[in-house]
């Protein structure tokens, strides 16, 4: 499982915020190609996502088949993940 949590760090105060929060779990493949679901959580603090995570209070869903695990950085799997959902369009 790879967790993914975006946090704002504040230029102000220095407080740090979590403001998101995404999961992917490996669901198959083989050694070298791996297919991966990718969720992500409501809330916009650690506190809310920690709650959505165990009430499964999932905002999108997306699914990732093929990746070259070995070949590309763990960012274009992160990369897919987001696209696989509707993120950046």
């Amino acid at each position: 499982m790879i967790v993914v949590k975006v946090e704002l760090h504040s230029a102000i105060t220095g407080q740090v915020t979590e403001i998101g929060r995404m999961m992917i779990n490996n669901v198959g493949g083989s050694a070298s190609s791996g297919d991966y679901q990718a969720r992500t959580y409501r809330g916009r603090s650690a506190e809310t996502l920690a709650r959505a995570m165990k009430r499964n209070e999932v905002t999108r869903k997306g699914k990732i088949e093929g990746h070259a695990r070995l070949r590309l950085h763990v960012w274009h799997l992160i990369a897919k993940a987001l696209a696989s959902m509707g993120y950046g369009q």
